[in-house]
């Protein structure tokens, strides 16, 4: 019979599946429309009878992602998006008084794209390994999310809504979890890409605190916050490609969701590709974020939970693959590129020096930007978070990820999010059963991060008989878990590329 529960909105009727409870499409927050487009989330509105909870409700508004190998990972296809989107998602073993760790999943996607109900991030599988709770969100994405601009907050806009949303929906699992079987006292946060950095920014947000006790950040870390500045310049072009002035904001509450999308899109590429930025992201407003993330770290005015950070070998050959430009690159045009980042080529130039004497890009010039720009985004600033939460006391624990899959290794080595299907079990799903689930290498190593992350979950530490000894991270030591074909902790991974970044970026 399929499960019927009491939440504080009403009752809902989830679906009973092999051992695992599912309850999809639940309101954590009123629909932000129409007059409350652009607005703060609310608690959501009861209902009378009982609601069914059998299907996930819609993602944001997002562009279609026009590669396949993606949109089938993090896409939702037109139909299935809506500005109606602050819905979330709950699996569980039982619906009963156990009080189970909950796991409550952030997707990533650029802060542009992405849902809870995308098919990678199914939560049966690690509900049923580790019995615990799993949870995934959606939340306002692109400007309905992250636009900022201090005329628009004066008139009732603030800034920041997507992480606004993420804080309304872990004070609904707070109010709301146990009815499910979880404890609203051992609540982990997770997420990768954008979804890591918005654990990142959460650790670092005053709002959050003491709404989660464990975080998990994957493939993203505490660098991505813009000054309000940059966020105004962002805000600016994109009213400009609206139409509309910082004084309209019922044109802009009101308007079609297919014109913010256009400028939003426009705004994307006159300042994220030349800025080097990702426009739409959490940003200073003196208020909900009144500082960066680093900025709180450095003052030690962050959430001081036990922390679990890592990245993957090979992040950026996911984006290589698509720009083909990379594949005909010569030093020359390296060094060009990284003028352009570093701001001068003597910058670029020791940049090149440092990763040919750390032996990294030596099959060719197109490897060895591939692995600076891994660096650059992904590995230090997730260094530079251990580091700096471990200096504060924090237990923390680092890891990398380096399996390259057998069928798809050589085109993707370790990269960008390809450590998804392992951490939730869902090799077996779709098409990644022919690309990654039918290695038993694939299998076992699920298996093993599975462990890791639920073990984290539960008690605060990754360590698990599946693996080796696992030491907590220290800024001295900085041991590693590296995951592969067969685990091993590195100490102090990559310290020359370390050592070259730590005083370029912070």
């Amino acid at each position: 019979m399929d499960p019927i529960i009491e939440i504080s909105s009403g009752k809902i009727r989830g679906r009973l599946g092999r051992d695992i409870l599912s309850f999809r499409g639940i309101p954590y927050a009123r629909p932000p429309v129409e007059e409350h487009a652009f607005a703060p989330p609310e608690p959501p509105d009861g209902w009378p009878g009982i609601r069914e909870a059998t299907r996930f409700g819609k993602g944001a508004p997002q562009f279609v992602v026009p590669i396949p190998i993606l949109g089938r990972v993090i896409g939702i296809p037109a139909d299935r998006q809506s500005a109606d989107c602050l819905t979330l998602n709950v699996w569980t073993p039982a619906a009963d008084a156990a009080r189970r760790p909950v796991l409550v999943w952030i997707h990533g996607g650029a802060f542009v794209v992405g849902a809870g109900s995308s098919p990678i991030y199914h939560g049966e599988r690690m509900a049923r390994r580790g019995d615990v709770v799993v949870v995934t969100i959606n939340y306002r994405l692109g400007a309905f999310g992250f636009l900022n601009h201090p005329e628009l907050r004066e008139r009732g806009v603030p800034a920041n809504l997507g992480i606004r949303d993420q804080v309304r929906a872990l004070e609904w699992v707070r109010e709301n979890i146990a009815a499910f079987g979880g404890d609203p006292e051992n609540v982990t946060i997770f997420g990768e890409s954008a979804g890591g950095m918005s654990v990142g920014t959460l650790l670092g947000t005053p709002k959050a605190e003491g709404l989660f006790h464990r975080a998990i950040l994957q493939s993203g870390a505490m660098h991505n916050v813009s000054s309000e500045d940059q966020a105004t310049k962002v805000a600016e072009v994109f009213l400009d490609e609206l139409g509309i002035t910082s004084e309209d904001v019922e044109a802009l509450r009101f308007g079609r969701v297919a014109d913010v999308q256009r400028a939003q899109g426009a705004a994307a590429v006159r300042m994220g590709l030349r800025e080097g930025l990702l426009p739409w992201q959490p940003s200073v407003d003196g208020d909900f974020l009144p500082r960066t993330c680093l900025e709180a770290l450095a003052t030690g005015e962050v959430s001081k939970v036990p922390t679990l950070v890592g990245s993957n070998r090979d992040e950026w050959r996911l984006f290589t693959l698509f720009d083909r430009a990379t594949r005909a690159l010569d030093e020359d045009g390296l060094v060009e590129r990284l003028t352009r980042q570093l701001g001068s080529a003597d910058e670029a130039r020791a940049a090149v020096e440092v990763y040919r004497g750390a032996g990294r890009g030596r099959r060719s010039v197109a490897r060895m930007w591939e692995a600076i720009q891994t660096d650059r985004v992904f590995t230090h600033p997730a260094q530079r978070a251990a580091d700096g939460l471990a200096e504060l006391g924090v237990p923390v624990w680092r890891y990398l990820y380096s399996w390259r899959p057998p069928l798809v290794g050589r085109r993707l080595g370790a990269g960008h999010g390809l450590e998804l299907p392992l951490v939730f079990g869902t090799l077996r799903d779709g098409f990644m059963r022919n690309s990654l689930g039918a290695s038993r290498d694939a299998r076992r190593l699920s298996r093993r991060m599975q462990d890791a992350w639920i073990t984290f979950a539960r008690d605060g530490d990754p360590h698990h008989p599946r693996l080796p000894e696992w030491p907590g991270y220290e800024a001295g030591e900085r041991a590693t878990l590296d995951f592969d074909t067969k685990s091993s902790v590195l100490a102090a991974p990559f310290a020359a590329e370390s050592a070259f970044w730590k005083p370029r970026l912070g």
